[in-house]
């Protein structure tokens, strides 16, 4: 027997391996103002930019997780060239069926580009309360609501969509994959040195002890996307609860 040659083999498989396994951390798309990152093996990161009067651009996030030919879309990019090319990359390019798209709360940054997916009979979902404070300031609201949790059947696998209590907003709701130990935060969840932010319609009081229940809703996670800058780990919960203590 050639031990050499069965070596040689043996690594010739493993750096074949590597070169078609995702890179996380890796930046696979930058178009019409969006980029998206990979995040785990089947979950991805997408940021657009925000225009704001107070901040300037903010980068604003969201998370996709795709699996068996199905793909759900966590908070729509920040405005409409971004998300039809969003739409776009996943349906022309990652050739799936875009199950749901959820927003995490009433702002822009989380539901402006509902339109667009609305018009592909894309169904979306919101807590019970995005869809009166939504319409109060003119946006499209979320078409299913829930109230503290739903979990929804993508590729046979679940997501769990999970209202803690208010912080950001009254509203805000974060997402878990299981089978990827994937947290979409939104902006409830803030990103290592970072300030408060915009408080407009937050309740500092209750911020740290809804952070805390999402802690403790889902103790195996391992990757977490924010509302605003780089994705982390569950540093990024305790972080969040030492801020607004």
């Amino acid at each position: 027997m050639n031990f050499s040659r069965i070596f040689f083999l043996l690594l010739f498989c493993l750096i074949l391996f590597e070169s078609c396994s995702p890179k996380i951390g890796a930046v696979i798309l930058e178009r019409q103002g969006l980029v998206i990152e990979q995040l785990s093996p089947n979950t991805w990161t997408h940021w657009s930019y925000l225009d704001t009067e107070s901040y300037g651009k903010v980068r604003s996030n969201g998370m996709i997780y795709i699996h068996k030919g199905e793909a759900i879309v966590f908070d729509t990019p920040a405005n409409l060239m971004a998300t039809e090319a969003l739409i776009n990359w996943l349906e022309n390019e990652k050739k799936v069926v875009i199950k749901a798209v959820v927003a995490g709360h009433f702002h822009e940054d989380c539901l402006l580009g509902l339109p667009l997916f609305h018009q592909k009979g894309i169904p979306s979902y919101g807590q019970e309360q995005t869809p009166t404070l939504a319409a109060a300031i003119g946006f499209t609201s979320p078409q299913s609501i829930f109230g503290q949790e739903k979990i929804l059947d993508i590729g046979g696998q679940q997501v769990h969509l999970f209202y803690p209590g208010p912080g950001h907003t009254v509203d805000n709701i974060v997402a878990y994959v299981p089978s990827e130990k994937a947290l979409f935060g939104g902006c409830l969840v803030k990103s290592i040195g970072a300030g408060k932010g915009n408080l407009a319609d937050a309740n500092i009081e209750k911020w740290s002890s809804s952070v805390i229940a999402v802690r403790d809703h889902f103790p195996k996670v391992k990757y977490i996307v924010p509302g605003h800058g780089r994705s982390g780990d569950a540093t990024l919960l305790d972080f969040t609860i030492d801020l607004f203590k």
